[in-house]
């Protein structure tokens, strides 16, 4: 019998020791969505957003990367004033 019928995918996860990493993927990559989506708005190239954010085009595409997970809270918090948000951040 499968121990994993009738379990929640996030049951199964934890199980297996990956619900952490999983939830850290879908926070960057709805993150790099929204970051995105202002900056289209905005009519914002990647290279004015990093000048704006006073970095390189190189650590904007980190951000913009979903599957990158090794962003500081510091760069996070210059693309939000940038595209006129504020970063909040929660530990639950």
């Amino acid at each position: 019998m499968n121990k994993h019928i009738g379990s929640s995918l996030n049951d199964f996860l934890a199980e297996e020791g990956l619900l952490a990493e999983t939830e850290l993927v879908a926070v960057k990559r709805i993150v790099a969505l929204q970051v995105e989506k202002s900056m289209h708005e905005k009519a914002l190239s990647k290279t004015k957003m990093a000048q704006r954010m006073g970095t390189s085009r190189a650590a904007l595409d980190r951000l913009l990367d979903p599957t990158n997970t090794s962003i500081t809270l510091h760069t996070l918090e210059k693309a939000a004033r940038v595209i006129g948000r504020t970063l909040h951040v929660a530990l639950a």
